[in-house]
């Protein structure tokens, strides 16, 4: 009874939205009366368990959960979306389209769909697809709209809407980044992501700028084990030009900060750190768009902890990536929302920023 309340206001929400409004990624940051209405139409339909399961991103693929794990996740309305690791260009079609079948019928909210297609990284994520290279190998704005077209193509033709990419991570000599930065000019890099982040969003794919606070010029590799940045920050303005021209999302890396004054992270890593999320990001440099967390599930630097999913969203990521336990995670973070107001807040304002963005992009 309750899907048919929902998908009856859901409908009545959206065909109003439909007659005044079509909405693209352009709009996220407007202060637009129409897209406002419509986000608060939709999560005014939404249970508490609804509104958390947007901010919980699973997982499939080769080396991700199998098919029938996620499905069932969206069956039972646990999850809002999934990122795409390892397979070919069919299946991941395949899959999508039986997604987005189960929330059709189920007339719950429509997923939103990720990937890691770094150029470096995008012949693994879609096998068959056409080698791009390396994201290295990238030198000036012809060759990386060349680039930025042909995986913005290959995503709309699979049905995801939301690319991981790119590294804004300086030097390809840290273990974890290798080719897939773009070198060791702090200049280069920020142009060459700037362009690669534009051209992807104005091909109606949001782009992801990553690993904040920076990745490259530590030691170490974060799947293996936990990994420093022993004293200042010395990546983290390469996010302010990109910040101010619009990237739509920001990952944050597992790296713990140390022998910092102001941004030493206690012993946790960067992705479970309020002082790094909201304090630095979102507070200092005005972030308003969506904070993804890297992957929870098998990274060494953040597996070691007791309920990192929680802390991660607490901390102030809106997007939960991969958690090793979706359905523990949405129920700690009820839990949570029921004994912290503040962290109840948090939740709402995460949950509309997810709205928002699935509105922009067309996901819903």
């Amino acid at each position: 009874m309750k899907y048919i309340v929902l998908f009856v206001f859901l409908f009545s929400a959206l065909i109003g939205v439909a007659q005044n409004s079509t909405f693209t990624l352009d709009d996220f940051y407007s202060n637009n009366p129409s897209l406002n209405r419509a986000v608060d139409s939709i999560f005014d339909t939404l249970s508490d368990k609804q509104k958390v399961a947007q901010m919980i991103i699973s997982c499939t693929g080769e080396l991700g959960k199998p098919e029938a794990t996620v499905k069932k996740l969206a069956e039972e309305d646990i999850i809002g979306g999934v990122v795409f690791l390892k397979g070919s260009k069919k299946t991941h079609t395949e899959t999508i389209a039986e997604l987005n079948a189960i929330s059709e019928k189920n007339k719950t909210l429509p997923l939103i769909f990720s990937m890691d297609a770094e150029p470096s990284l995008f012949a693994s994520r879609i096998k068959g697809a056409e080698d791009v290279g390396k994201t290295i190998g990238i030198k000036t704005h012809a060759k990386s709209d060349s680039v930025v077209h042909i995986i913005n193509k290959e995503l709309k033709e699979i049905g995801v809407h939301h690319n991981f990419a790119p590294v804004l991570d300086i030097s390809p000599g840290n273990e974890a980044i290798k080719s897939r930065s773009y070198g060791n000019n702090k200049d280069s890099v920020i142009n060459l992501a700037n362009r690669f982040i534009k051209c992807t969003q104005e091909g109606g794919i949001i782009a992801t700028a990553k690993h904040f606070p920076g990745h490259g010029l530590v030691k170490g590799d974060t799947h293996k084990q936990s990994v420093y940045i022993d004293g200042p920050l010395q990546e983290v303005d390469n996010y302010i030009p990109i910040i101010e021209d619009g990237v739509l999302s920001i990952m944050i890396a597992h790296i713990t900060v140390i022998n910092n004054e102001t941004f030493g992270t206690d012993g946790l890593p960067s992705s479970c750190s309020k002082r790094i999320i909201t304090d630095l990001l979102k507070d200092g440099m005005c972030f308003d768009g969506i904070i993804v967390s890297d992957a929870l599930n098998i990274m060494k630097a953040v597996t070691i902890l007791d309920n990192a999913p929680l802390l991660a969203s607490k901390a102030g990521c809106d997007m939960i990536l991969m958690p090793q336990d979706e359905k523990k995670t949405m129920d700690t973070i009820l839990a949570e929302m029921k004994s912290d107001q503040d962290y109840q807040k948090q939740v709402i304002e995460s949950v509309k920023k997810i709205l928002r963005l699935k509105l922009c992009a067309g996901v819903i």
